[in-house]
This record gives C-alpha cells, structure tokens and sequence, in this order.
C-alpha cells in the first residue's frame, strides 16, 4: 500500500467522481444501517460499541507506529476518560497516553 504522502502529486489532488460513486453509495447504505442499529442498543452495549471502536483505532494507529499496546489496558482507559466503570487494572504510560490522545 502507498500512503498518501508518498502518492505523486501530494498534496494536490485529483479524482474521478465517477469512479467514486459506487463505493460512496455502498457506503452511505452501511452507515445508515449502523446508525439503524446502534439506535436499538442499550446504554451498556452502546458504550461497549464506542470503547470497542474508539480502543480499535488506537491500537491500530500504535501499529503503525510500531508499538504494540495491551488491548484490555487500553480498553480499561478509554473507559475511565469515558466516565465509564473500570476494571481498576494497571495501566501503562503508552496505554492510558493513547486513551487521552483518542477521547
């Protein structure tokens, strides 16, 4: 894969909207249904849905970044930056720094 920075012609940018389209329209299809579906949650699955995404994008950007983080560490602190119960764990500098970059 290419990173954008690493793309001809970066920073400026061309496309065809054309192309685009379809996946846009797929898109917009999902996101509703999501939207559908999360209105039907209960508050304690809805916060579990958004530590779950929330705790996903950072252990993902870490990645990238090259450090690997403990999932429940940074699950546990992503919850207390939420105002959430916690399982009152340990957790690292690494792991509840990402948590308060994310929230």
């Amino acid at each position: 894969m290419v990173w954008n920075w690493q793309q001809p012609g970066w920073p400026n940018f061309t496309w065809d909207k054309t192309r685009l389209a379809q996946a846009e329209q797929q898109f917009l299809i999902g996101a509703g249904t999501l939207v559908g579906a999360v209105k039907h949650l209960g508050v304690e699955e809805h916060n579990q849905i958004t530590v779950e995404a929330i705790s996903t994008e950072a252990l993902t950007t870490s990645e990238i970044e090259g450090e690997i983080l403990d999932r429940a560490s940074v699950q546990s602190s992503i919850r207390k930056q939420l105002g959430l119960a916690t399982d009152n764990r340990r957790v690292g500098p690494a792991e509840r720094g990402i948590a308060e970059m994310m929230v």
